[in-house]
């Protein structure tokens, strides 16, 4: 459904991967009963490695993205998440100060998508 379990916002010179690995153990802490994930062929490395081996998690790679149009299952799922947040002006700017702010911001955001749906 594309709904959030956890957010983790960190700095520029944090590689996705290293900050994948954090999001990623953050919502194992919140929900112990995942038993796998799906990312792209950027967490092939560094992030797959680490859940594969040593949170015994099976971490699904999804493939590159080819040149011709095609419908890829799975992959809407997040751009169509990342698409909800272009909705909420405070996150259409870097307008927090605080890391802590901007995850809020996209918890509320979340929120509002949700309550907008019923």
């Amino acid at each position: 459904m594309g709904n959030l379990l956890c957010v983790h916002v960190h700095a520029a010179n944090i590689h996705d991967t290293k900050g994948g690995v954090y999001t990623f153990e953050k919502a194992l802490y919140r929900y112990p009963t995942i038993i796998g994930g799906r990312a792209d062929q950027g967490y092939r490395g560094t992030f797959k490695n680490t859940f594969e081996i040593f949170h015994n998690i099976k971490i699904d790679i999804s493939p590159r993205i080819k040149n011709d149009f095609e419908v890829q299952p799975v992959r809407w799922i997040v751009e169509r998440t990342f698409s909800w947040f272009n909705n909420s002006r405070r996150l259409s700017k870097d307008y927090e100060i605080r890391a802590f702010y901007q995850e809020c911001v996209c918890v509320i955001s979340n929120l509002m998508t949700l309550l907008r749906r019923f």
